[in-house]
């Protein structure tokens, strides 16, 4: 907890933190109205999931290019424009008149949301070097928080009122204000000049020495998007809950999780890093198996263990990232964290195509595979003194 009181004492870290709160606060408004989505272009699971292919598709382009834009102009003022321009363009999605607007739109969020994402975790790595001061975890902490509270709003507006633009225009308008307000306090923050060097060269080719770490915080943040963006559908029409109810299974999923993130420096600090992952994925096995049991309560708490589980997980391998001696610090953190990215809007599409070709109980059986195998590389792919 004292990463948390740092941060809710000192605007240094609450501001870049507020970020990490922000993009999940967009993101937790608009996956409630994914159903909506659905049922206007009468889609079925498949052509939702090649829908949101489409983010993932903006990132992919533009993860290369991030780690120049940011040393061009710096982490402070890549991230004040990332989640400025990202509040923005998630209103295109319920705006779109049509399918293949609908598709250009959710690239256009790729985008966005793969240099907001980059150049926060960069600018999160850099002041906890500047400072001394460990809050990563925390900072991720927020994350969830502003997915529960994203999810919690929407909830309850969508429970008394039923117009999604009006609802994501206030959600973005709040989340843009805010944020200019809070962006003085990083957005002087450039890239560590003196390690450049260290930095240049092949974006792909540097990928080497961080491989086993991103491959497992793929697979982590794939199990993180896949939830956040199928969980409302899953108690929908597997275990038969009304819309109202649905959205439970991701607010619980971002509360637990919010409160794993903001117990994970001292869990990490206790057991190590490696332990931390290690424990933390067979948490996140056990959860799926509730999960899928189909029994309302049963995968509500599920998903409130899963929240557990895979929150510390993310925090723990950027901080093992930041640590790699062949890279500077921050810029390690991009590559894993885009790599990461790549996952968390992936997820989503892949669970699409299954539950296409199958069903949904099916998909998080395959969530909980892609988990055993997390464990797996830590396990073996992780050095024990981590």
């Amino acid at each position: 907890m004292k990463s948390l009181r740092l941060i809710l004492s000192n605007l240094i870290y609450f501001a870049p933190a507020w970020v990490f709160s922000s993009i999940n606060i967009l993101i937790g408004t608009w996956i409630l109205y994914i159903p909506f989505i659905k049922l206007k272009f009468a889609l079925n699971d498949a052509e939702v999931g090649f829908a949101l292919f489409f983010t993932a598709l903006g990132l992919l382009i533009a993860i290369p290019f991030i780690p120049r834009i940011n040393n061009k102009i710096g982490l402070g003022k890549s991230t004040k424009i990332g989640i400025i321009a990202l509040a923005v363009v998630y209103n295109l999605p319920l705006l779109a008149p049509s399918y293949i607007l609908l598709c250009g739109s959710l690239f256009t969020i790729g985008v966005f949301s793969a240099f907001t994402d980059v150049s926060l975790n960069a600018l999160t790595a850099t002041i906890e070097k500047r400072e001394q001061q460990n809050f990563m975890s925390a900072a991720h902490g927020f994350f969830s928080l502003g997915g529960f509270v994203g999810a919690s709003v929407g909830t309850f507006y969508m429970s008394q009122y039923s117009n999604p633009q009006i609802h994501i225009l206030a959600i973005s308008t709040f989340v843009i204000v805010s944020n200019l307000f809070l962006a003085k306090n990083y957005v002087t923050i450039l890239v560590d000049e003196k390690k450049e060097d260290k930095t240049k060269g092949s974006f792909f080719k540097n990928i080497k020495p961080l491989l086993a770490l991103s491959i497992i915080a793929f697979i982590i943040l794939f199990n993180e998007g896949a939830v956040e963006h199928w969980s409302n559908l899953y108690l929908f029409d597997v275990v038969k809950v009304t819309n109202g109810k649905a959205g439970l299974g991701f607010v619980i999923f971002s509360l637990t999780m919010t409160l794993g993130r903001f117990l994970g420096d001292g869990f990490s600090k206790q057991l190590g890093s490696r332990k931390t992952i290690l424990f933390a994925s067979l948490v996140a096995v056990f959860a799926y198996a509730s999960i899928i049991t189909t029994n309302y309560y049963a995968s509500l708490f599920g998903f409130g263990l899963l929240g557990f589980g895979l929150s510390v997980i993310i925090p723990e391998i950027y901080r093992l990232a930041g640590k790699n001696e062949k890279l500077e610090t921050s810029f390690a953190i991009s590559i894993v964290s885009g790599i990461g990215f790549v996952g968390f809007l992936v997820g989503p599409v892949i669970l699409g195509a299954i539950s296409n070709f199958s069903n949904l109980v099916m998909s998080y059986v395959f969530l909980a595979v892609l988990t055993s195998i997390a464990f797996g590389l830590a396990l073996f792919g992780l050095r024990k003194n981590n």
